[in-house]
């Protein structure tokens, strides 16, 4: 990650059921402001974004949530955490989001984290992009991406 200024992270806007994942966001928030690379996320104030974006603000880096204007007053509890551009879609979320990132980072949420990862993981098999992309899970045979992997392959 030294290498990068700004990272994407999806993640959910629940915390899950499971202490692991708000420590995971917890995680990487401090990693992040110790390598003093600024977040990038959905915007959201709430459940692991809350947790990986204020962690990253409250550590010194930018942080820059991109949310519809839709999920404003779902997502964003209170005041919203270092800037907010609020966007007219998902598509337009997405496409913001990929442009202003260096790399992007998944970890665990529901099925909007999974199709924003699944799109970017897209545009680098069609070279819309080469930055790189991590999934915590992916490469372990019980995570949800890599069955889905496996069972689309032909």
């Amino acid at each position: 990650m030294g290498k990068f200024k700004k990272v994407c992270v999806f993640c959910g806007s629940n915390s899950g059921y499971r202490k692991i994942f708000s420590d995971a966001a917890l995680d990487l928030g401090k990693e992040l402001v110790q390598r003093k690379v600024d977040l990038i996320y959905g915007g959201g104030s709430i459940g692991l974004m809350g947790l990986v974006s204020q962690t990253v603000y409250d550590g010194g880096c930018n942080v820059l949530g991109v949310i519809p204007k839709a999920l404003v007053s779902v997502e964003i509890s209170g005041e919203a955490v270092g800037e907010v551009t609020i966007v007219s879609d998902m598509h337009e979320r997405k496409a913001e989001m990929a442009r202003r990132a260096d790399a992007f980072i998944a970890l665990p949420g529901g099925y909007g984290t999974m199709e924003e990862l699944l799109e970017i993981i897209s545009w680098s098999q069609l070279g819309i992009h080469d930055k790189p992309k991590w999934d915590n899970e992916s490469k372990k045979s019980s995570s949800g991406v890599y069955r889905l992997q496996t069972h689309l392959e032909t």
